[in-house]
């Protein structure tokens, strides 16, 4: 028989967040699979840059999959871990082909944008039942998708 959860957050609390997190797992799971599918390929002049930033961005995208799921699992519930379930979670696409190095920038900042999005709608859950480890875990995606969201970005301005 399994022991009931008491660290001071009641079941239907607990269960929002899972709920929420469940999201920001799927959108992260999507934009690890973009970002790593970009890695493989990216052509173009910007190849070299973009390899090897893409290698960095799915790398820390495939460890903040498990600290996700692993908070899903310690709030109780369990955590989604298949495409089909990713697909009908996750608020970001995956697109058909390969696009231009560009594109696969814009489409990563957009990616991001959506995961910082989804991480912030999870906040008031959080805060309503003094959910900190919850809370610090959003910012520190938040932390990580808008700076990433800053320098692909970058990537776009022309120089004046």
């Amino acid at each position: 028989m399994a022991m009931e959860i008491d660290i001071g957050i009641d079941k239907k609390g607990r269960k929002a967040i899972a709920e929420g997190l469940s999201h920001l797992l799927a959108d992260t799971y999507v934009l690890y699979l973009k970002t790593h599918n970009y890695h493989w390929n990216v052509t173009g002049p910007m190849f070299q840059t973009l390899h090897l930033m893409f290698q960095t961005q799915y790398n820390e995208l495939w460890l903040a999959v498990d600290m996700v799921a692993e908070r899903i699992r310690t709030l109780g519930e369990v955590a989604p871990g298949t495409y089909k379930s990713f697909s009908k979670l996750a608020s970001i696409k995956e697109e058909e082909g390969v696009p231009k190095a560009t594109d696969m920038i814009k489409n990563l900042v957009k990616g991001h944008e959506q995961a910082a999005k989804t991480a912030r709608k999870i906040f008031p859950l959080a805060d309503k039942v003094s959910d900190e480890p919850t809370a610090d875990l959003l910012t520190q995606r938040l932390q990580v998708h808008e700076t990433t969201a800053w320098m692909l970005r970058s990537l776009l301005e022309d120089k004046k």
